[in-house]
């Protein structure tokens, strides 16, 4: 036995250092070509390997002139940015949102800035397809929707969740599921509390989970939107047969921290079994797009890093200091690495490059 046990060793070493020397090569990942907020982002998981996405989005200047159409496209195996042909449309958006799936990037709505500084939002569903860098236009989305909740479900449902809509002047409680197979949408079960749009959430499994936002403040213009502390999960019926629009939703404890608006959000374990929705960065005062709140006072990120873990429906805490915190976010992405920020706003409402990587506890 000793002798099997000796042989076996230098195997278990190279192993090890394989392994290890694996994780020590993975090269920095880049900054963005160009500092950019309130873009929308995605990260695909095909056969190809893992695409980090970016799109649109407002730029350092933070006026009407600033936003962008332009798209990127990053290989985490070299950590490099490659420019991507823009979105197609008369101008850039913000608070637009993505979903990678299907070797495909689903691009929903956002709203456009005018010199005036009026917005208008957008009910463009526009289709990249990353190896042929094209777009091709899906079916609008029904109720035109910005600074909502995107995300995936069974591989082929999108759930749009709340958000604000230039057709209602202010948010709205619909929850709009597209079926990337059929081309078409649904309306599902709205969301129970008040309509918000800035919020932040995700979908693991057959559960929803968003917290926070902003709404309309009912005693007056003064400031105008004020943050919500309400925290909502929704359970979809998950047997094959059953109507997935019927949403159970239930309300929350709240969540650690103290951030309520533009919160990076993701989901997807970064180990088997982890059943985990992460959030970091956002700010506690609600504002439109330059960082200064509604209230007359600038927006700072919040360096919380925090999670709902679906197995023992919990908050957890994952940092309470994380480093360079921003806000201004669309979406967070869950990788093999950690949680990877794409751009936001860092202190001072400073547009950033920056691409954090956000390392869980227990992930080295």
């Amino acid at each position: 036995m000793k002798s099997v046990s000796a042989k076996l060793l230098p195997a278990v070493f190279l192993l090890l250092l394989t392994t290890r020397l694996h994780s020590a090569e993975e090269p920095k990942l880049s900054p963005l070509p160009a500092p950019v907020s309130n873009n929308a982002v995605a990260v695909s998981h095909d056969q190809g390997g893992p695409r980090i996405f970016s799109f649109m989005g407002i730029g350092p200047k933070k006026t009407w002139d600033a936003v962008t159409a332009s798209a990127y496209e990053m290989d985490p195996g070299t950590g490099k940015w490659t420019e991507m042909r823009p979105v197609p449309g008369v101008a850039g958006r913000l608070a637009a949102s993505a979903v990678a799936l299907h070797e495909q990037v689903f691009i929903f709505g956002g709203y456009v800035l005018d010199a005036q500084g009026g917005e208008t939002t957008v009910s463009d569903l526009n289709v990249f397809v990353p190896v042929e860098n094209r777009y091709y236009r899906g079916k609008d989305v029904p109720v035109p929707v910005d600074d909502t909740v995107a995300a995936v479900y069974r591989d082929r449902y999108i759930f749009l969740i709340g958000g604000w809509s230039g057709l209602k002047s202010d948010a709205v409680r619909n929850v709009q599921i597209y079926d990337t197979d059929k081309d078409t949408w649904m309306q599902a079960t709205p969301i129970p509390g008040t309509p918000v749009f800035g919020h932040a959430g995700a979908i693991i499994g057959d559960t929803i989970v968003y917290v926070d936002g902003a709404y309309k403040n009912p005693s007056g213009p003064n400031p105008r939107y004020i943050a919500s502390s309400e925290c909502w999960i929704g359970k979809i019926p998950n047997s094959k047969k059953a109507d997935i629009t019927k949403i159970e939703w239930t309300k929350l404890p709240a969540h650690p921290g103290n951030a309520r608006y533009r919160i990076a959000a993701g989901a997807g374990p970064l180990e088997k079994k982890a059943g985990r929705i992460y959030f970091s960065g956002g700010t506690d005062t609600p504002y439109n797009y330059n960082g200064i709140g509604y209230n007359g006072q600038p927006a700072e990120p919040s360096p919380v890093t925090f999670a709902f873990n679906v197995h023992s429906g919990q908050w957890e805490t994952v940092s309470e200091n994380t480093p360079e915190p921003t806000m201004d976010h669309r979406g967070l992405l869950v990788t093999h690495r950690g949680l990877v920020i794409v751009g936001g706003m860092a202190k001072g409402q400073q547009v950033t490059a920056q691409v954090t990587v956000v390392k869980p506890a227990g992930k080295k």
